[in-house]
């Protein structure tokens, strides 16, 4: 209680600065030690803006849990059971559960780690430096709480049909276009509305437009048309984020199957059985599992199951949480791609 009660003095003391300067530093907030998320909790571990930085995952009870294997893809499926194939009354009406990695107007690639024992949010880390995406003009860091849909994974040993490349060999992204502002390690019920097919050097890397369910807009907004009606730019500003955001790194600008055209509601939901089948196998040790980690704790069909106890230990042994390093200046500045 004590760390709880200095994390949370220190936030408030965060929000107490000058008001010049809230937006920039709320933004930055850290998360105190454990907080909770719906159905979910989730406990921070090592110092925020380092490399040892790490957000697990556990349940209302207490059990520590991989946000990649053990939430379930389906947002009313019962956790703890892998989900099967279910004759559903409307497509429209299913909901599926999406890990917010990271929250809208952030620069911090946070990002699940798949190759980590039970999968914590951590940042990406390139060349032993933490990687931030740019401010791309006139974008403000990632535009949409970015994130992926648990239970689903782009094969790389599968070559899609239609865009002719390899899965990334990560579970499928997100963009959640609501209004809310979520926090890496949120667990939120999207509607799904759409699909971009990005091709990142080579490999196939899907972008869901989705819509937080419990946002004013989610009655109104059921498909990709519904966005290019009501919200003007919003789809063409998607894309143009999704081309550029690795040029300030030096690489070329991304490319897009379907000539950078979003696919409908019905063809998301089609991929997104797909990456969940690859997952089943995965998890099930019938696809070769490479670096990926499938420790979990709920699967009864998978060999990679392990106690809540073994789970434990590896949340346990993580570094201990510390306060926050600084976040480098030249986060904050702009890009220009065509100067």
């Amino acid at each position: 209680m004590q760390r709880l009660r200095l994390s949370l003095r220190y936030t408030a003391a965060l929000l107490d600065l000058l008001p010049a300067t809230k937006s920039k530093l709320v933004s930055n907030v850290t998360l105190p030690y454990f907080r909770t998320t719906m159905h979910y909790h989730t406990e921070a571990r090592g110092r925020p803006n380092s490399t040892d930085y790490r957000i697990y995952f556990k349940t209302a009870e207490g059990k520590y849990i991989s946000p990649f294997h053990d939430i379930p893809l389906f947002a009313d499926t019962e956790q703890g059971n892998v989900p099967s194939k279910r004759v559903k009354k409307n497509e429209s009406e299913v909901l599926f559960n999406m890990v917010v990695e990271v929250p809208r107007w952030s620069n911090a690639k946070m990002e699940i780690a798949t190759k980590e024992p039970l999968n914590p949010i951590k940042q990406d880390v390139k060349k032993g430096k933490l990687r931030y995406v740019a401010n791309v003009f006139p974008h403000k860091g990632y535009i949409w709480n970015y994130g992926a849909l648990p239970q689903t994974w782009e094969d790389p040993n599968h070559t899609d049909k239609d865009t002719e490349c390899c899965g990334d060999n990560d579970p499928i992204d997100v963009c959640d276009i609501g209004s809310k502002v979520c926090l890496p390690g949120d667990v939120i019920q999207v509607k799904v509305l759409g699909v971009l097919a990005m091709i990142d050097e080579g490999e196939t890397d899907w972008k869901l437009i989705a819509i937080n369910a419990e946002d004013s807009d989610a009655p109104k907004l059921n498909s990709i048309e519904d966005v290019r009606r009501s919200r003007p730019g919003h789809l063409e500003a998607t894309v143009d984020w999704f081309r550029k955001y690795k040029v300030p790194d030096g690489k070329p600008e991304n490319q897009f199957a379907f000539n950078g055209q979003f696919k409908d509601k019905d063809f998301a939901v089609e991929i997104i059985k797909s990456t969940h089948e690859h997952w089943r196998a995965l998890v099930r040790k019938q696809s070769d599992v490479g670096d990926i980690d499938c420790k979990n704790v709920s699967l009864c069909e998978s060999p990679h199951k392990c106690s809540c106890e073994d789970a434990a230990c590896v949340v346990k042994s993580a570094p201990a949480w510390g306060d926050p390093l600084p976040v480098p200046a030249e986060v904050d500045q702009w890009y220009f791609p065509n100067k």
